[in-house]
C-alpha cells in the first residue's frame, strides 16, 4: 500500500496533509485558501516558494493531494476576485478519522482533543458513526 495517510511514503508530506485536514475540520469540515495558508505559513511553507522537502508546496496540496484524493478543492461560487475552499477527499475520510486528526492537533497545541470541545464532540459523533456503518455492513454469521 503506497498512501501518505498510512506513512510509508513521503513521510513529512503527511504531517503537512494531517495539519490541512486539521484546518479544514475546526473551521467547520471546510476551509478557505487564505485560512489554510495562513496556518501553513506559520509553519514556514509558502505559496510560490520551493520547499527543500516538498517543492512547491501550492502544488503539493492543490495538485498532489487533490489528485490522491486527500482533499476536494473547489471555487466559492460569486467571488470577485475568484477565491477557493478545501474539503476532505474521499481517501481522506477513508484513511483517517475526525479523532485521529483531533488527537494531532492536541499534540501540537499541548493539549488534549477535549480542549476542543465542538470538534471533541463532532469527532466522537464520527466514530459511533463509522461503528454503525461498520456493524450494519457485516453480513451475518451462516452456520
Amino acid at each position: 500500500m503506497n498512501t501518505v495517510l498510512h506513512g510509508e511514503v513521503g513521510m513529512p508530506k503527511t504531517g503537512i496533509l494531517i495539519l490541512i485536514l486539521g484546518v479544514i475540520f475546526v473551521k467547520g469540515n471546510c476551509a478557505t485558501e487564505d485560512e489554510v495558508w495562513e496556518v501553513l505559513n506559520v509553519t514556514r511553507l509558502y505559496s510560490g516558494r520551493k520547499h527543500f522537502i516538498f517543492g512547491e508546496p501550492r502544488e503539493l496540496i492543490t495538485k498532489d493531494f487533490v489528485k490522491e484524493k486527500y482533499l476536494e478543492y473547489r471555487h466559492v461560487a460569486n467571488t470577485d476576485p475568484a477565491q477557493f475552499e478545501f474539503l476532505w477527499g474521499p481517501r481522506a475520510h477513508a484513511e483517517t478519522t475526525k479523532t485521529k486528526v483531533l488527537e494531532f492537533l492536541a499534540k501540537v497545541h499541548g493539549t488534549d482533543p477535549s480542549s476542543f470541545p465542538s470538534q471533541y464532540e463532532e469527532a466522537l459523533q464520527d466514530e459511533r458513526e463509522r461503528a454503525r456503518a461498520r456493524i450494519s455492513g457485516r453480513a451475518p454469521l451462516l452456520l
